[in-house]
C-alpha cells in the first residue's frame, strides 16, 4: 500500500515563498507522475502541479512562472517550491500518484494528511 506523507506547510507572508516536500513509500514511484493538489477551507481540492517519470512538467495557469514541482527518484520524494504566495493560496495541500485522462489529472492513490500552507501577513 502506498503511503503518502506530505511536509513543509507554515505560516508565510505574501510575496513568500515556503518548498513542501512529499515522501512516498510503497510505490513504484521512480515510475509513476506524481502531482500536487491544494484544498483551500470550503473549497474543493484542485490540480497545482505534476511531473512525469521523465521529468516533464505541467503547472495549472494560477501558479504559472511561480511554482516549480520536481522530484527525487532515489529518495521517492517530490517537491514544490512556491514563490511570490498570495493569500488565496492558503490550503492544504497534497501530493499523490497521478494519472492524465482528457487533460486532467486524477489522484490514484489514498490521500495522505497534507501539509496545511497559510499566506498571512
Amino acid at each position: 500500500q502506498v503511503q503518502l506523507v506530505e511536509s513543509g506547510g507554515g505560516l508565510v507572508q505574501p510575496g513568500g515563498s515556503l518548498r513542501l516536500s512529499c515522501s512516498a513509500s510503497g510505490s513504484m514511484f521512480s515510475i509513476n507522475a506524481m502531482g500536487w493538489y491544494r484544498q483551500p477551507p470550503g473549497k474543493q481540492r484542485e490540480w497545482v502541479a505534476a511531473i512525469t517519470s521523465a521529468g516533464t512538467t505541467n503547472y495549472a495557469d494560477s501558479v504559472k512562472g511561480r511554482f516549480t514541482i520536481s522530484r527525487d527518484n532515489a529518495k521517492n520524494t517530490v517537491y514544490l517550491l512556491m514563490n511570490n504566495l498570495k493569500p488565496e493560496e492558503t490550503a492544504v495541500y497534497y501530493c499523490n500518484e497521478v494519472l492524465r485522462v482528457a487533460g486532467d489529472y486524477y489522484g490514484m492513490e489514498s490521500w495522505g494528511k497534507g501539509t496545511l500552507v497559510t499566506v498571512s501577513s
